[in-house]
């Protein structure tokens, strides 16, 4: 597989402008990487937030893209468990491997660890280079748009759930039926949950998080208690066992606090730099809840991830539902429209 000398790539120039297509070199992979031919990247919420200026990026200019799936297209001299023409889904986490936090598998937490598409150039391009070990063997029945997917917004609510500890029997309320929520959905279910419930505003999403077997709860024009109370009736009255909130506003993270049953967790994913109210009795020492903030995912739960879409527990059908070129202008109208919360549950860029 032979790979040009030049790409297209879309990249961030100045925080609160458009992204823009440039035509840059391609990368070369050094000793322990491999260079990848992006089949599919994913456009994420964060990545509305890195447009925006909202959250640092650096250097710049930069090439966003943190889902990204592709075919392997060259390899550096010293890979051993990857090939040429290998399919891999990429962990957006590039780390040292050597550190404390490395070793112990809590790798969110590398000193030295750059993130795709937000410290280091990401997957909306033609081509991208990663280390061996950031390269996950995708599985030949799940798609690359799926892959891509599956390496944010899955995983995301993967590592959540896990966070919430959710077990056999649970009740889990999903705040949020998008790109993560409506994975959250079919993750919660595949680890026993036996009823999740999802809330949201919009009626398409709630649709898709029905086909994906959760209740829905429409909370448009609900304030948070009203919104927790329709919660505890469809959860059987006392609340939720577990309780994700992924939309990032002080509404919806007082909604999950305010749900979670007895010893019940309420897992915050969604980012929000608003302060949030919290009634430390009636919300947390009283019920002796617990809040617990969850970010990233790990490299250990990936292939989880893959091994549930393979065999048919994980269905990204309904998540991924609009495809655009790899071109700025309609990435620009993607991030318009999931900054104003009118975007569909999930848009991959097709180079």
């Amino acid at each position: 597989m032979t790979s040009p000398a030049t790409m297209r790539a879309v990249r961030l120039v100045r925080p609160g402008h458009p992204v823009e297509l440039h035509e840059i070199a391609v990368p070369t992979p050094g000793p322990h990487d491999v260079l990848i031919r992006v089949r599919a990247a994913g456009i994420c919420h964060s990545d509305v937030h890195y447009r925006a200026g909202r959250s640092r990026v650096e250097p710049l200019p930069l090439t966003l893209g943190h889902e990204v799936a592709g075919e392997i297209a060259a390899v550096g001299a010293e890979v051993r468990t990857r090939a040429v023409g290998d399919r891999v889904c990429l962990h957006y986490l590039v780390i040292c491997g050597q550190c404390d936090h490395c070793l112990a598998g809590r790798e969110q937490f590398c000193g030295t660890g750059l993130m795709l598409g937000h410290f280091t150039d990401g997957g909306w391009a033609e081509y991208l280079v990663v280390p061996e070990r950031n390269a996950v063997r995708l599985p030949d029945t799940v798609s690359f748009e799926h892959g891509a997917v599956m390496m944010c917004s899955s995983a995301t609510s993967l590592h959540a759930l896990r966070k919430g500890r959710v077990a056999a029997g649970d009740t889990v309320l999903v705040v949020g039926a998008g790109g993560l929520g409506l994975s959250a959905v079919q993750i919660a279910r595949e680890l026993g949950a036996s009823r999740v419930i999802a809330a949201d505003r919009s009626a398409d999403k709630l649709t898709l998080a029905e086909q994906c077997g959760a209740v829905p709860l429409d909370v448009s024009g609900m304030s948070p208690a009203d919104a927790a109370q329709a919660v505890r009736a469809r959860a059987g009255g006392e609340g939720v066992n577990v309780a994700l909130e992924l939309v990032g506003h002080a509404d919806t993270v007082q909604l999950a606090l305010k749900s979670v049953a007895p010893l019940g967790r309420a897992v915050i994913v969604g980012l929000n730099d608003v302060p949030v109210p919290v009634d430390t009795y009636r919300d947390l020492i009283g019920r002796e809840g617990e809040l617990i903030g969850s970010n990233d995912h790990l490299l250990s739960e990936l292939e989880e991830l893959t091994a549930m879409a393979a065999r048919g527990a994980l269905v990204l059908d309904r998540v991924v539902t609009q495809r655009v070129p790899l071109d700025a202008a309609p990435i620009n109208a993607v991030l318009d429209a999931l900054e104003q919360h009118r975007a569909p549950a999930r848009t991959v860029v097709v180079p």
